[in-house]
């Protein structure tokens, strides 16, 4: 049985550090030392905690080149991305630091009782399952909201970040939340199973993959615990004849190329009209052909390795497949290592892996259709619901769409992107439940009705 975990880099191969697993006994201490502190935590003023919350973000800004570097070593993302990471997370701070105290605020509601209210009390300790993607960002978003709403967390992330999974740990406690706040443990997915299993864990949450979701939410719900699952995503990218190619087509390759492609919520699929078809793929083959790949490390670097060289392959053998069905390579469909060439590919159709499964890395499909309807029709076709970007210069016709896309978001003249003040979250197989914003506060919390006559 596995004892270790040994996280290596991606762009030389080198090891970076190799990590013990937690014992059972040790899984039983941490289980019930934030249980424990639950108790504690959850009379803890809101002020106090948010207080402890602006400790964070300056912890973050003192430290973020050092946390920036860990990113960039354990999973391959240029480092000027990693920066951005880290400081996406102080903005989370501020926000919550900011709002905490009116979203976990009593809801009075006039009734029939001298007094009644919504009061949002928090559950108990909450287990996060949580990607190697945006490392730090991924869990930021789940454990800055919930643990201010009063709640302790435990937190599983991907065995390839651990380094960075300790660290987190590390920066909760520096910032002076109480011993057992935020826990990260180092386990096997058997033991998460026994974990979910515990009464003392009262929900789950994770970000990751389809067929993840569908496991925890089936152990989960065996037991009667809650979950938010935000899943795999296969955001179409709509590009209309009228789209403003000068003014969007940086945004355009971002959406796509960011984080080498590593991205739920990346533009998966790029569907444009027919009129815009050819200056389109034009222009976006030549911002495709400036970037610059080379070791992360360094800022002139703008497309990175992919997290571990058996991503790859997973890639490799969609793009394959597709060209058996009639795809053509534009540019790219190079790999070596866990380096994988951003790749453009033209004559798609909807049975095409690259258009109906999720794609995690640099690879472009680019359908053309007839008509603005098509377009939609296209990006609807879909098992995920996460995302729809669109680009236009007719914001009439973008509003006339919005009820025809199931998505949990859409996005007009802009890459779809997670934003502390905005809900998060998908419909089908994207998940359920939402992150961030007011809504985000409120997915761990006991919404108590309160009735008082006197």
């Amino acid at each position: 049985m596995k004892k270790s975990i040994k996280t290596i880099n991606p762009f030389n191969n080198q090891d970076i550090k190799e990590y013990k697993l937690h014992t059972a006994q040790q899984l039983s201490d941490i289980l019930e030392c934030s249980n424990t502190t639950f108790y504690n935590w959850r009379q803890t003023s809101i002020k106090e905690r948010c207080r402890l919350l602006m400790n964070l973000a300056q912890i973050l800004e003192d430290d973020k080149r050092d946390l920036a570097k860990l990113i960039t070593q354990e999973m391959g993302k240029p480092y000027l991305e990693s920066i951005a990471e880290i400081e996406k997370c102080m903005t989370l701070c501020d926000f919550y630091a900011t709002n905490a105290d009116d979203f976990l605020a009593d809801e009075l509601i006039e009734t029939d009782a001298s007094e009644s209210f919504i009061s949002y009390d928090p559950l108990g300790t909450i287990l996060a399952i949580m990607p190697w993607n945006y490392p730090f960002w991924q869990v930021m978003r789940f454990a800055i909201p919930t643990l201010t709403a009063g709640n302790t967390a435990i937190l599983k992330h991907a065995a390839n970040v651990s380094g960075c999974a300790m660290a987190i740990e590390k920066l909760f406690e520096k910032a002076g939340f109480l011993k057992g706040c935020f826990t990260t443990i180092l386990a096997s997915h058997d033991a998460v199973e026994n974990l979910i299993a515990n009464d003392r864990i009262k929900a789950v949450t994770l970000t990751g993959s389809e067929k993840a979701g569908q496991s925890i939410a089936a152990i989960a719900g065996k037991h009667l615990k809650k979950t938010v699952l935000e899943l795999g995503g296969n955001n179409a990218c709509i590009v209309l004849d009228d789209a403003d190619l000068d003014k969007y087509m940086d945004v355009i390759v971002h959406a796509r190329m960011q984080n080498a492609g590593q991205s739920c919520i990346a533009a998966k699929r790029f569907i444009v009209t027919e009129n815009i078809y050819d200056d389109f793929l034009k222009r976006f083959k030549e911002k495709v052909a400036a970037l610059k790949s080379g070791d992360p490390m360094d800022k002139h670097t703008t497309i990175g390795t992919l997290a571990r060289a058996d991503l790859g392959e997973t890639l490799k053998k969609q793009i394959e497949d597709s060209i058996q069905l009639g795809a053509t390579v534009v540019t790219g469909n190079k790999l070596n290592k866990a380096y994988f060439e951003p790749t453009i590919l033209i004559n798609i159709t909807k049975d095409m892996p690259v258009f109906k499964e999720e794609t995690f890395g640099p690879v472009a499909p680019i359908m053309k259709v007839k008509t603005s309807e098509e377009a939609f029709r296209m990006a609807s076709d879909t098992n995920y619901g996460l995302g729809t970007m669109v680009f236009t210069q007719s914001i009439e016709t973008a509003q006339n769409y919005i009820d025809t896309i199931e998505d949990g978001a859409y996005f007009v003249n802009e890459l779809v992107k997670s934003d502390a003040r905005l809900p998060f979250g998908g419909t089908k197989s994207s998940g359920y439940g939402r992150e961030l914003s007011k809504e985000g506060i409120h997915e761990f919390v006991n919404k108590k009705t309160v009735f008082i006559n006197h």
